[in-house]
């Protein structure tokens, strides 16, 4: 199924972008931030049943009424029980919604401010990188137990890195940039998590780290249960509309229940028009295995 993500719309609840989308014909839907709204759940129930829309949860979602920076890897102990709460939370709205995956972003060895997320991070100490790892590790490993007891099944968002960010600190301030990295990491997670791959930042990480993001691609294949589409200038996570002559149709896994699109700063009906593309991009991409198997 192909969604459209509601992560663009900050000022609305991801309730109010879903009806909106509903009218341009939009009924695959992923909640993903937006405004906080205490009657949340119940708005949700009522649309799904006015509407019939497939709805599906991803990271900030429900976001909550003090906000805070989501990471599960966190070495402040306040940050990280707020973080598993948080996914406690969002796994059952998966359930409530009848769609039980939940996917968030993989962690950070920083504890960024709210107002810093999507810019240029401020200079801090970092946890050393083996240490986020392991304790992002131990979370997963304990929330996918937990996920596993009500049937729900987890998938981690690979990060992205620009060069600003890297030059602040000299390093990489956070964890699933890199390819390597990340297959190393899922090689041993539990067998309800995966990997949402998304590929504006897989573009964005390459270019500044300096692997070929072709190649990433097929290192990560087998991790693979999941997608969010944009496209950028290689420079910076923009969130652009994708288009003919995006460069990952071709090596897009084929054949999975989740497709995103996360493209912001597009009215509804712009954003139709481009989960028509999808559609007809990756009927393109099937057709062309089933003749190649001929």
């Amino acid at each position: 199924m192909i969604f459209v993500s509601t992560g663009g719309e900050r000022n609305k609840t991801a309730c109010q972008s879903a009806e909106e989308y509903y009218l341009e014909d939009i009924a695959h839907v992923e909640l993903s931030g937006g405004a906080f709204s205490p009657t949340c759940a119940a708005d949700l129930k009522s649309l799904q049943e006015r509407t019939g829309m497939q709805l599906q949860v991803h990271n900030y979602f429900p976001p909550p009424e003090k906000p805070f920076v989501f990471n599960l890897a966190s070495g402040d102990p306040l940050n990280a029980e707020r973080s598993i709460e948080h996914v406690r939370l969002a796994m059952r709205q998966a359930v409530a919604v009848k769609r039980p995956n939940y996917s968030f972003h993989a962690g950070f060895r920083i504890n960024p401010a709210v107002s810093e997320l999507g810019t240029k991070l401020r200079q801090r100490n970092l946890l050393a990188r083996d240490s986020a790892l392991n304790q992002f590790g131990e979370r997963v490993a304990m929330l996918a137990e937990e996920a596993r007891q009500i049937g729900v099944s987890l998938l981690i968002e690979n990060n992205v890195i620009n060069k600003a960010n890297l030059a602040v600190f000299g390093e990489d301030p956070l964890l699933f940039t890199e390819p390597k990295e990340i297959d190393s990491f899922m090689s041993n997670v539990p067998s309800n998590v995966g990997l949402l791959l998304d590929v504006a930042h897989l573009k964005v990480s390459a270019s500044t780290l300096g692997f070929d993001m072709g190649e990433a691609h097929e290192t990560l294949r087998p991790w693979i249960k999941g997608y969010h589409l944009s496209d950028n200038d290689g420079s910076q996570d923009s969130n652009d509309p994708v288009s003919n002559d995006s460069w990952f149709w071709e090596r897009l896994v084929r054949g999975l229940d989740y497709y995103t699109l996360e493209v912001y700063k597009v009215p509804a009906a712009g954003l139709a028009q481009q989960q028509k593309l999808v559609e007809r991009k990756l009927d393109e991409s099937t057709l062309g295995d089933e003749e190649n198997r001929v």
